[in-house]
């Protein structure tokens, strides 16, 4: 930054509210007026480099470090990226990954069971596609936003950053950590059905070298859905450490807790969900809860070397103890009388450790510009699953659909089929990448990931020994072209991998262990423009392919096919910013087209439309701000009918939703907010997990937040 000040120039009061600039204009005035001169003085080059946190403000988002690894203009990555930011977070009172997606085009948020987040990106369901600073967290439970600064939503398949899964998009959250400036907040949240919830944010420098910031939050809320109940709460201290002036150190824990009752929703009949009341609980409730306890240690090393040259490592260790039991619906009979019952309970322990190691280094050869980016990463997850069975007094259990809460007694004991096991999975990874600017038109992107993915499962129920190692290449390869600065068109291509260990790594099987994973390929075209300072519009085009399903022989009941897949195609629009300095608006449009493409059972016919990918969905937010106390939000949230299951027997309709808000000022440090959600009391479903599996929407429920900085 060069600063020229001469007689009689003004200040911007813009420059008060950078620190730096601030410092420097005052060190020039200071100058100045022991000895004005009589022409224009020209102070040293000052540089000003941002922390990542602070690439978003208000709604927009214009730069990321994920989805490339290296400090990237959003506009600048080939590839569909949604980011939801902190300010969107609060003015929607959001709470939760369902909260988050509804303004993510090309994804929705499946059931989960009623234990855990499920998102369906373009078409794929995954329970294993979460991280956290770019780590792996992929256990399965509800995570909470009380921590984060901003999600970001990369869609298609992301193996050369993220390695194996990644298939259809991931979900990354990026965590508040302690900076050198002071901040305090409490915020205190009501709401509908004894809603009770607490978070705080609290940070202060140490010395010029360390600072420190913890998070947290307590809550302890019902539901309009009869008999639920959940509690949970968390704490999230950092702390950060100038180790001399190249060189910051970063480390995190977070212990988190969460239980709730695990709630399954209603079941189907005549292909709609069942005409009940929203609130109807299916089930025993009081047999049906899922706890999840999380523990986990981040360490980040970040060296700047100079000359371009700059070495990240970050390493965290995660602890996860996961548990579940339901007494939930099936089918209804053909009376549409009776309601059948099943139960089974699932734990699931895990223990991750992760390594990267990335090396970035900016250079030139001649014209053309070169960020070059080198990486290794080792892990190990060890993981134990036990699942047991639930039976009733004579073998079955049915309850009248009229009366469909049973506290009937269940035994809980092991199948001939429940999973009883030990997985470890070990991962190696090289990859390499190079983001090329070829002129000021021209940017290509680069890239290769090998994985060694080995996973070893000892079956207890058995004593059989499986083991099975995949050596994974995943590319990645995209061109931009900027007409103009501020628009980028660009092209790419991208594979991704699942390896027969699924989601949860206890998938591998006899018969499948030495099958090809599964494969998935991604062609996207699109747009993205910086409409403004302020406001920023993106537009894709894709096709996504998933091959090397496997799939039963039906001449032979002991070996399996491999077979494609599925496919989907969309379009997805979003907008994000102020199209005024007192309006805000973030928002989004897919329009999603997938089937079927061979028949895959007596149900998956080819064909067949694929599950939960609704033809159109949009998204609206806006916030406009009357004075400096008064604001207001109102927004929308529309879906088009969807299929609950593969089959296609069970249609959910479509729904529009509409939400609004009031902000008001008390203080400059008291602020209170009121939100509404479903301000119209209408009657929709939000998620399935199976045709018997789905849950209502809320009826309109209310949330009165107050926030104090201290």
């Amino acid at each position: 930054m060069r600063v020229i000040l001469q007689p009689g120039a003004a200040t911007a009061p813009a420059w008060q509210r950078c620190c730096c600039c601030a410092a420097v204009l005052g060190a020039a005035q200071a100058a100045w007026a022991q000895s004005p001169p009589s022409a224009p003085v020209t102070l040293p080059t000052v540089s000003v480099t941002a922390p990542a946190a602070a690439a978003a403000t208000g709604y927009d988002a214009r730069r990321t470090t994920t989805a490339t690894k290296t400090e990237t203009p959003l506009r600048d990555v080939p590839q569909a990226v949604t980011v939801v930011p902190r300010a969107v977070i609060e003015d929607q009172a959001m709470e939760s990954l369902a909260d988050v997606v509804r303004f993510v085009p090309g994804v929705t948020m499946g059931q989960g069971e009623g234990n855990r987040d499920q998102p369906v990106f373009r078409g794929i369901g995954s329970t294993g596609d979460f991280f956290v600073d770019g780590i792996r967290d992929d256990i399965p439970y509800y995570r909470d936003l009380y921590n984060i600064e901003r999600v970001e939503v990369l869609k298609g398949p992301n193996a050369m950053i993220f390695g194996r899964g990644g298939s259809g998009g991931v979900l990354n959250r990026v965590t508040r950590q302690a900076q050198w400036d002071d901040i305090g907040e409490a915020t205190l949240r009501l709401g509908s059905w004894k809603e009770r919830r607490a978070t705080a944010d609290f940070g202060r420098a140490l010395s010029d070298a360390a600072a420190f910031r913890v998070t947290g939050v307590y809550e302890r809320s019902e539901s309009y859905r009869d008999h639920f109940g959940l509690e949970r709460y968390g704490v999230n201290p950092t702390l950060a450490w100038r180790a001399g002036d190249r060189t910051l150190v970063r480390l995190g824990y977070e212990h988190f807790k969460d239980e709730r009752t695990a709630d399954r929703g209603v079941p189907s009949f005549g292909g709609r969900p069942v005409a009940v009341d929203p609130s109807t609980f299916f089930g025993n409730p009081d047999l049906s809860n899922t706890s999840a306890r999380v523990d986990a240690l981040d360490a980040v090393v970040d060296h700047d070397f100079g000359n371009g040259l700059k070495l990240s490592n970050h390493a965290r260790w995660a602890q996860y103890e996961k548990f579940y039991q339901n007494v939930f619906p099936g089918s209804v009979n053909a009376a549409g009388t009776m309601v059948s019952i099943a139960a089974y309970n699932h734990r699931t322990d895990r223990t991750n450790f992760f390594n990267q190691t990335d090396l970035r280094y900016r250079a030139t050869t001649g014209s053309v510009t070169h960020e070059l980016l080198f990486g290794v990463e080792i892990g190990r997850q060890t993981t134990d699953n036990v699942r047991n069975t639930g039976y009733f007094a004579g073998g079955s259990l049915s309850v009248p659909l009229s009366s469909p809460v049973t506290f009937a007694p269940v035994r809980f004991a092991p199948s001939a089929t429940d999973a009883d096991n030990r997985s470890t999975a070990n991962v190696a990874a090289l990859y390499v990448q190079d983001q090329i600017e070829l002129s000021k038109q021209w940017q290509a992107i680069a890239g290769v990931r090998f994985d060694r993915f080995e996973v070893e499962l000892d079956n207890h129920r058995d004593a059989s020994r499986l083991s099975n190692t995949d050596h994974l290449v995943s590319p990645r390869v995209g061109l931009i072209y900027k007409p103009i600065e501020p628009v980028s068109i660009y092209a790419s291509y991208t594979v991704a991998y699942q390896p027969r260990s699924g989601d949860q790594l206890g998938s591998l099987t006899a018969a499948n262990r030495s099958l090809d994973p599964e494969e998935f390929r991604n062609v996207e075209l699109g747009a993205k423009w910086d409409v403004s300072s302020r406001l920023s519009a993106t537009a894709a085009v894709y096709r996504l392919e998933r091959t090397n399903v496997a799939v039963t022989d039906p001449n032979d009941p002991t070996r399996s096919l491999l077979v494609d897949g599925q496919h989907a195609q969309g379009v997805e629009i979003t907008l994000a910013g102020r199209l005024a300095p007192n309006w805000r608006v973030i928002g989004g449009y897919a329009y999603q087209d997938g089937e079927y493409d061979s028949t895959q059972s007596s149900a998956i016919r080819q064909g067949n439309r694929i599950a939960q990918l609704p033809r159109h969905s949009v998204s609206l937010w806006n916030r406009y701000d009357f004075d400096a106390k008064w604001g207001a939000g109102l927004g929308v949230v529309a879906s088009s009918a969807l299929f609950a299951g593969a089959d296609n027997s069970v249609t959910l309709p479509g729904f529009a939703r509409v939400d609004a808000a009031v902000y008001y000022e008390l203080t400059p440090d008291l602020r209170m907010q009121l939100n509404v959600e479903n301000l119209f009391d209408s009657e929709y479903y939000a998620s399935a997990h199976s045709n018997n599996n789905i849950m209502p929407g809320s009826p309109r429920a209310l949330r009165v937040s107050l926030s104090a900085n201290y």
